[in-house]
């Protein structure tokens, strides 16, 4: 009898009492809303491994683009002394030859033609149409010798190469150090699609740092046949 009469008498105590019962509905709207604020609101661990994804996702990004403009290289032979030595570090302009045209005296990185998973850093000596050869330590474009009145060190005596002709969409290149480079006096003139870009910044070691200088290499009278 106890436990059927203890339900009425709590109805009539909130009747009799209308504070009370008011007290007990607001506890009961409170209690709801907070249970539904804390499933609503998401948990701050979560907000952290969100925002560390974001981040990663767009610096990703960033790189990406950046990567089909400038790429960064170590130098690693002794090829281009003593312009360029070993350790240093230069950004080649990817666009360079999207946006314009290579011209005799830059300075190209490009893939190894016998093996296109190694790339060199040369100098453009010859473009599409020149003939090259070499001969008395000089180089001679369509008949002319080429001035290089920049530091590098000269073919040795005795090298004779050529002529030959430059074909269309080709380059010749050469090493600035001229005895100890594998260049087109070896594979030939390369194919411009395997040109990556033009070294356009020398950034390490920072004594070095700043533009590579483009050398003018357009001997007298004819420039191309």
């Amino acid at each position: 009898m106890t436990e059927s009469t203890k339900p009425a008498e709590d109805l009539y105590a909130l009747q009799s009492d209308p504070t009370a019962a008011e007290s007990l509905r607001l506890e009961t709207v409170e209690g709801e809303s907070a249970v539904a604020g804390q499933e609503k609101e998401p948990a701050y661990g979560w907000i952290m491994v969100r925002e560390l994804v974001e981040t990663v996702v767009l610096s990703l990004i960033i790189f990406l683009l950046i990567r089909q403009v400038v790429q960064n290289y170590r130098i690693e032979n002794h090829s281009m002394e003593p312009n360029f030595y070993e350790g240093q570090f230069v950004l080649v302009n990817k666009l360079a030859y999207r946006l314009g045209t290579p011209t005799r005296g830059d300075v190209v990185v490009f893939h190894n033609p016998r093996n296109t998973n190694e790339d060199y850093i040369k100098r453009i000596v010859g473009v599409s149409g020149d003939t090259v050869e070499v001969r008395d330590k000089t180089v001679f474009i369509n008949g002319q010798a080429l001035p290089e009145d920049f530091t590098h060190f000269p073919i040795p005596p005795g090298e004779f190469i050529g002529p030959i002709i430059v074909g269309e969409n080709q380059l010749f290149v050469m090493g600035d150090n001229r005895p100890n480079s594998s260049d087109s006096r070896v594979f030939g003139p390369i194919d411009q699609d395997l040109v990556v870009g033009q070294a356009w910044l020398r950034i390490w070691p920072l004594n070095v740092f700043g533009i590579v200088q483009h050398e003018d290499l357009a001997p007298a009278g004819v420039l191309s046949q």
